[in-house]
């Protein structure tokens, strides 16, 4: 029997309610996930650290695993490099990715069609529920470089990720 393993690539920078979401959904459907940290050359230097994000989520899939034992196993890894060699490299047979809109939707299936025609790999896409569909974590980064408070953002963010944050910024003004 085979094992439908894949990888839910991203910066996670910072992991969202969103992301949670997304994953849950995919604990549905595969035997396996992977969440896998990468970095994304188009994006400025990270709000949250690596080995922070790394934490965070190791965590957050922690508590998720324990509420439904039964669904997928899931794992945290980051990498560097391009997304399909780290997918190759763990055995994963698709990527996962979460579609909020039609804008998404343009751009990952360009990516999908790529990564099939250059690494034989294929792509799911997974909607997430209705409350997450204007979740960004570029916009939630960019209100919290910002000097936006964080709690403001417990609708998008779990708990811990606000506790992070929180303690990563500085407030407005405070050049010191």
């Amino acid at each position: 029997m085979s094992i439908h393993k894949a990888i839910y690539p991203g910066s996670f920078d910072p992991p969202t309610l969103g992301h949670l979401d997304v994953l849950d959904r995919a604990r549905r459907l595969f035997d396996e996930v992977v969440v896998a940290i990468g970095r994304n050359p188009d994006k400025k230097g990270p709000l949250l650290d690596l080995n922070t994000r790394v934490a965070l989520l190791e965590d957050l899939v922690s508590q998720m695993v324990t509420q439904q034992p039964d669904l997928a196993k899931v794992t945290v890894a980051s990498y560097d490099g391009l997304t399909v060699d780290f997918a190759r490299s763990i055995g994963a047979n698709a990527i996962l990715r979460g579609i909020r809109n039609t804008t998404d939707l343009q751009a990952e299936c360009q990516l999908a069609i790529t990564n099939r025609q250059v690494a034989d790999i294929e792509s799911v896409f997974v909607v997430p529920g209705e409350a997450f569909a204007y979740t960004s974590s570029s916009l939630i980064r960019q209100i919290a470089e910002l000097g936006g408070d964080p709690q403001r953002l417990s609708s998008m963010l779990p708990p811990e990720v606000i506790a992070a944050l929180a303690s990563s910024t500085s407030p407005a003004g405070d050049h010191s």
